[in-house]
């Protein structure tokens, strides 16, 4: 099964990748891990990557998608996959969907977790609170302007994908503010996994 996995940051993808990758037995893939693989493996697309990065520049689509495209021809990724904040532009689900056109691929499904940003920021504050009144560093995550930054950039750049794969027929709507259990299940008979 290939999936993606969308919503804002502090929506849960992460702890639902988790659970798909237990459940499914594919691999969670992150363009942050793979970029950084490529660059240590010494890989042709990795040292593209490496030279952009020491430059200060931000890293191209081309460059991104070469890596994803590399990472999926590895074995455990045979069987599937989740990417999880990628595609993060229309310009990047574009680009996928003509490199795994190439390799006579498809996703299976696109899975949105839908969330009250509201109540995303509200979470946040109360968890760098806990964290405070704990004793405990707040997680550079966790600081609520850095959240609000990471949000607005979201809303920004990225929330044009679901749209992009709604007409595609792909999309799935997952109520992300529900008990986390009660949102695997719903992933669950989304997928149909």
């Amino acid at each position: 099964m290939r999936l993606i996995l969308l919503g804002p940051p502090g929506a849960g993808k992460g702890t639902q990748a988790v659970r798909l990758v237990e459940r499914l037995g594919i691999p969670q893939l992150s363009t942050g891990d793979m970029l950084r693989a490529a660059v240590a493996a010494g890989t042709p697309v990795g040292l593209k990557a490496k030279a952009v990065m020491e430059s200060g520049g931000l890293v191209s689509d081309d460059i991104v998608i070469g890596i994803v495209a590399d990472r999926i021809e590895e074995p455990d990724a045979k069987k599937g996959f989740i990417l999880d904040g990628f595609p993060r532009t229309v310009a990047q689900a574009e680009a996928l969907d003509r490199m795994l056109a190439d390799k006579g691929l498809k996703l299976d499904s696109v899975v949105e977790l839908v969330v009250d940003q509201d109540a995303l920021v509200h979470r946040i504050v109360k968890r760098a609170d806990d964290a405070k009144a704990a004793g405990q560093p707040v997680r550079k995550d966790d600081d609520p302007e850095v959240f609000k930054t990471r949000l607005a950039a979201y809303n920004r750049d990225t929330a044009v994908v679901a749209p992009y794969y709604d007409k595609t027929g792909k999309l799935k709507k997952v109520d992300g503010m529900q008990p986390i259990d009660t949102v695997t299940a719903a992933m669950k008979a989304a997928i149909g996994g």
